[in-house]
């Protein structure tokens, strides 16, 4: 996966990612249904505050049947981040999605870095440290 432009069968706009191009680009498929993505926006919103001005980008991309159940997990797990709404799953089958959440990191030359299915909090160091390899920090 790399970054460029999805379309949907319909030919309406996808997701544009080559907009973040020279960015670290964060892209997590959640559903309201899926348990794990709870304990996942509270952390993406604090990688969100903690490297957004480092050049980490976070686009939630929501692939719940009703747009209603997708606002109401939204109510009450509120991101600090970018939601995109992939109604005919194409950026799923892009990406090639296996279940919810699955994320994917997408360095600053457009290639994707690494996935991970599910959501562990034991896992969060793991995870960030990804991310602070991709920005090229060092912590």
């Amino acid at each position: 996966v790399c970054l460029g432009t999805t379309a949907s069968a319909e030919g309406t706009p996808g997701l544009d990612l080559a907009q973040f191009e020279g960015k670290v680009v964060v892209v997590d498929f959640w559903a309201s249904w899926c348990v794990p993505c709870r304990r996942s926006f509270p952390w993406l919103n604090a990688m969100h505050d903690k490297y957004g001005d480092d050049g980490l980008v976070i686009i939630g991309v929501n692939l719940d049947e009703s747009r209603a159940d997708a606002e109401d997990f939204l109510r009450e797990y509120p991101p600090k981040f970018a939601i995109h709404y992939d109604v005919d799953k194409t950026l799923a089958r892009e990406f090639d999605v296996m279940g919810m959440p699955m994320s994917y990191v997408i360095g600053r030359d457009g290639q994707q870095v690494a996935k991970h299915f599910g959501f562990k909090v034991r896992k969060e160091a793991e995870y960030e440290a990804v991310i602070v390899e991709a920005l090229g920090l060092q912590e």
